[in-house]
């Protein structure tokens, strides 16, 4: 041993054992990052999904006022419910439809925006919120309001236009 550590040679073996260590030290910590800020999110979407759900049966009212929580409409629910999380959602289901990051519906997690075309025009008119286990928190219709559906095979599954992540 004391030939390795004493010649040029087990000197620069020792150095690179030790720098290899260190680079995989520091390549296992970055894989961990991604987890650490993955629960972050979960967390972030659970609280905005509880908090929705303290809204259940509130009446729907198409155009309803930014801030009201007597009444929503689609997007003025989502823009409510995000807002405490520092994400500032624009006021139409249609420009909500824009933000954020792109998901492809085999990748939904909870807290993703699904956003539908209901009427078939080829323009979005309705976000929810993915809440996990195929079912969405969202309001759609006077006389049902805030509630919570089931997405696969429903109106919002066949009318699906895409789905945006805006927790980060």
């Amino acid at each position: 041993m004391n030939f390795i550590t004493n010649s040029r040679f087990g000197k620069r073996l020792v150095a690179a054992c030790l720098s290899l260590t260190l680079v995989f030290s520091a390549g296992s910590m970055l894989l961990n990052a991604p987890s650490a800020h993955a629960a972050s999110a979960t967390t972030t979407a659970n609280k905005i999904i509880a908090k929705g759900k303290q809204f259940l049966g509130v009446p729907y009212l198409h155009g309803a006022r930014t801030g009201r929580t007597t009444a929503f409409d689609c997007s003025s629910l989502t823009q409510y419910l995000y807002k405490p999380y520092g994400i500032n959602l624009p006021r139409t289901s249609r420009a909500q439809s824009k933000v954020g990051t792109y998901v492809p519906r085999s990748q939904l997690r909870a807290g993703d925006l699904i956003f539908s075309d209901t009427n078939r025009d080829g323009v979005v008119n309705h976000v929810s919120i993915y809440m996990g286990n195929g079912q969405l928190l969202h309001t759609y219709r006077v006389g049902i309001g805030v509630t919570i559906s089931k997405f696969a095979g429903s109106a919002w599954d066949r009318t699906y236009v895409t789905a945006r992540r805006v927790i980060r």
